[in-house]
């Protein structure tokens, strides 16, 4: 068993994310299910991976020391500089920094995860400034690796305990464009479907059910195609693949979702309108702004590649 105690540099910080610091070793999603079936306890208590712990906090881990620390890291390949130049910002300052990140490519290094990642490119363009007191420029939030659009990056711990308040609690407002296969009978709705928890064990399954979570979804319809829908959509919950599941969920899945998409769909999407990524973009997002609790509004403009199917599909903007 491990023990670490937590001090003031710290304090403040999510349980998961102090857990990939300490234990750079253990896969995100091991750690995760570690936390699910209460081998990670702080205070002797069980833990939430949203979790901010505080000075003083005793973080208790179980299981092989040895296993769960291993050898260091090999560390990952060095992005190229074409690669670093190509990294679109949309605002940076002292505190945080906005990226427009492209389709296809993941947040965080992990499992499966070959090549440079955000988090790289990121901390390969600050150089030495990545480095804060302790504590690396890191992205506040996730997006798919599929999903494009608006991600904040948090460069100071302070900026990282404020942006991880506003996105536990609902202080972020999230808007993403969508193509949505079918006909939309209203031009507005609100999705408000229980979402089962996307990393429970089968261990926890089989002891206590399926895991059900409050989830709602707010959508307008923007252009209505013969075939399918541009929409805009609101977050009043951040579940994972909300978007994707609540909208599959009522017959109009996302256009190029290869999990819980309409196959026959993509496949006619791809081959008439061009269609080769998922069809969901993060526009816009709206935040406080960790130094001044200012508002601060950042928007994406649609990538090039999904305009172009939408004027395929004979939807237009």
């Amino acid at each position: 068993m491990l023990e670490f105690r937590i001090d003031s540099d710290h304090a403040g910080v999510r349980l998961d994310k102090v857990l990939r610091q300490r234990l750079p070793r253990v896969p995100a999603s091991h750690l995760q299910k570690m936390i699910r079936t209460k081998k990670v306890r702080v205070n002797g208590r069980r833990a939430r991976p949203e979790q901010p712990l505080a000075e003083g906090d005793v973080l208790t881990v179980r299981g092989d020391e040895r296993a769960l620390l291993g050898e260091a890291p090999v560390p990952a390949r060095a992005p190229a500089p074409e690669e670093v130049a190509r990294l679109r910002i949309l605002q940076e300052d002292g505190w945080m920094m906005a990226v427009d990140k492209p389709s296809g490519l993941a947040v965080h290094p992990g499992s499966g995860i070959r090549g440079g990642t955000l988090v790289d490119l990121v901390r390969a363009h600050l150089g030495p400034k990545a480095e804060r007191n302790g504590f690396s420029a890191s992205p506040a939030h996730r997006l798919d690796r599929e999903t494009s659009g608006v991600i904040v990056v948090a460069k100071r711990r302070p900026a990282m305990v404020h942006f991880t308040e506003v996105f536990t609690h609902g202080g972020a407002r999230k808007q993403y464009l969508t193509l949505a296969k079918g006909t939309f009978p209203r031009a507005e709705g609100r999705i408000d479907l229980p979402l089962s928890e996307h990393q429970q064990s089968a261990e926890s399954k089989a002891r206590r059910g399926v895991n059900m979570q409050e989830a709602a979804t707010r959508y307008r319809v923007l252009k209505q195609g013969g075939e399918a829908a541009l929409l805009e959509v609101t977050l009043e919950t951040g579940r994972t693949h909300q978007i994707r599941r609540h909208l599959a969920a009522i017959g109009h899945p996302v256009a190029g979702d290869r999990k819980y998409g309409d196959f026959g769909f993509n496949r006619e999407a791809r081959a008439r309108w061009g269609l080769k990524r998922l069809f969901l973009h993060a526009e816009r997002l709206e935040v406080p702004h960790p130094e001044t609790g200012a508002r601060v509004k950042l928007e994406s403009p649609l990538p090039a590649e999904l305009a172009d199917v939408l004027r395929r599909a004979g939807i237009r903007t």
